[in-house]
């Protein structure tokens, strides 16, 4: 056997029956939906360390939303961290990372009227990515670097 083959299976991982693996898969699934979906805490494990650990990752969620869009931090002010809290509780972070978390927090808190529509600029584009327009025409290609 290989070194890379020891280093992707690990030891016995082949030995174990198909129902321990999905039994196995159905309790992570579980534990899952306990720490990000707000399901119910799965025997054997401290239902107050779940619920820490929970609010813990979407401190974590908050502080990366906050990072992409300060903008709504400064719109939302003390209310930014209560009205996350909010959002997130009991709904994992969706498809597409922490850019469409963003995305989908802003367009709860505009179809709830705690944001004003959003503006757009000439091109279409929302007014908090004119700054990054060049970089993404020079990563599609529509214009050359200069220099």
């Amino acid at each position: 056997m290989s070194d890379d083959h020891a280093r992707e299976t690990p030891a016995g991982a082949g030995d174990a029956p198909a129902g321990a693996r999905e039994a196995l898969a159905g309790a992570q699934a579980v534990l899952l939906a306990a720490l990000v979906a707000g399901g119910a805490a799965p025997p054997g494990f401290d239902e107050g360390r779940l619920r820490i650990q929970a609010a813990s990752l979407i401190s974590k969620r908050r502080g990366t939303v906050a990072r992409v869009r300060p903008d709504l931090v400064a719109l939302l002010g003390g209310d930014f961290a209560r009205e996350f809290e909010a959002y997130a509780r009991g709904r994992p972070k969706p498809p597409g990372g922490s850019r469409a978390d963003a995305r989908d927090f802003a367009d709860r808190l505009r179809s709830a009227g705690r944001l004003p529509p959003e503006p757009e600029t000439a091109a279409g584009a929302p007014r908090w990515l004119r700054p990054f327009r060049r970089v993404v025409k020079l990563l599609s290609g529509a214009v050359r670097p200069t220099g």
